[in-house]
């Protein structure tokens, strides 16, 4: 009986990844909005604790998120669009720049030929930098070439409020359904380990996206008192890529020095940009990541990688959702396993034992 329950769960699970990936054009929506309803239910216990209804608590969160999403599409996304084209405005002279530098470090470091398209690309930025500008008027162009797309869109854009919502305000009646659903036999250790998940997971999705806001906010900052052009843009750029440790300082240092160079013509900005990341870095390492992400996360930025890469690349932009809950998952369970292992008479065998036992 017990290995019949096992085969059966182990086809349920089988099953599960079958229509993940057959429902995969659909669930775009439905995953945003249980993304946004995890990271909210939080706020909706804590203001059930100030004994608030929770309706009215859900209404009071979601509208939140309804007043925090207008501001980044009505102020960011045409700041951060006017930045992009004068960034762009300046890649001639990135280009000129490399130009330049090629011919030096190729008898420096004794480098072979390398022949780059540096005319072509030129002429192609000139001829077409304001419609590679306009990044919005680009996505609407696409959308509308097909009617399909352009009622996709609007669904997806109509689902993921309504969705949000009711996942949020039902989100502690579901999780109740699927620990009764539970065989009583699992229902300790399934827990247990759940708990343990949403530790990792809440560490790692709400702590982390505070310190790569917190971060984009020092960063932008810090790079508009330099008097960067493109100081929002980057220090964005540089506050997602932290989601890898260490990554927004090397991947916002080098563009932020880069464009800074190019706006400046001078070596002492240089300076000033490595003082904001070195400022940002230190204040990630003793401030931020201890005080809102703690040490629970767990999750190794070599795994945080390869999970949303390898996402990517088996189902597009659901696998990159699906990525980092399923690494929390996985690692919970292995480390789970590992115990399992540590504490079996298997792991404590000396030597002397299995010879005996082979004996």
């Amino acid at each position: 009986m017990e290995q019949f329950q096992r085969w059966w769960w182990l086809a349920a699970v089988l099953l599960l990844g079958l229509l993940t990936h057959l429902l995969e054009p659909i669930l775009t929506p439905f995953l945003v909005g249980a993304l946004l309803a995890y990271l909210g239910d939080p706020l909706v216990d804590r203001l059930e604790t100030w004994r608030i209804n929770r309706s009215l608590a859900v209404c009071l969160v979601f509208v939140a998120m309804l007043i925090l999403f207008v501001i980044v599409v009505v102020l960011m996304v045409p700041l951060l669009g006017r930045q992009w084209q004068s960034l762009l405005k300046r890649l001639p002279e990135l280009i000129a720049m490399v130009q330049q530098w090629l011919p030096v470090l190729q008898s420096r470091f004794d480098l072979p030929p390398i022949h780059l398209p540096i005319e072509d690309l030129q002429s192609s930025l000139s001829a077409h930098w304001r419609e590679a500008g306009n990044v919005l008027l680009l996505v609407v162009r696409y959308i509308s070439q097909s009617s399909v797309g352009l009622l996709a869109v609007i669904a997806n854009l109509f689902l993921i409020p309504v969705v949000t919502f009711y996942l949020l305000r039902d989100w502690d009646v579901l999780m109740g359904l699927v620990r009764d659903v539970l065989p009583r036999s699992w229902e300790p250790v399934a827990v247990k380990l759940a708990n343990e998940c949403d530790e990792v997971l809440s560490a790692f999705l709400r702590g982390q996206m505070l310190v790569m806001m917190s971060l984009g906010a020092v960063y932008s900052v810090g790079l508009i008192i330099v008097g960067l052009e493109a100081a929002l843009l980057l220090g964005v750029l540089a506050g997602l890529a932290s989601v890898v440790p260490y990554m927004g300082f090397v991947v916002g240092i080098g563009a932020a020095g880069v464009a800074a160079y190019i706006q400046f013509h001078e070596w002492l900005p240089l300076l000033y940009v490595a003082m904001v990341f070195g400022v940002g870095q230190m204040l990630e390492g003793t401030v931020l990541t201890p005080l809102l992400v703690g040490d629970k996360i767990g999750l190794h930025p070599v795994a945080v990688i390869f999970a949303i890469m390898a996402g990517a690349q088996l189902m597009g932009f659901v696998g990159i959702l699906l990525a980092l809950p399923l690494a929390a998952i996985i690692m919970v369970l292995l480390r789970h396993i590992h115990d399992q292992y540590k504490n079996s008479d298997w792991y404590g065998q000396s030597a002397d034992q299995t010879s005996e036992g082979e004996g």
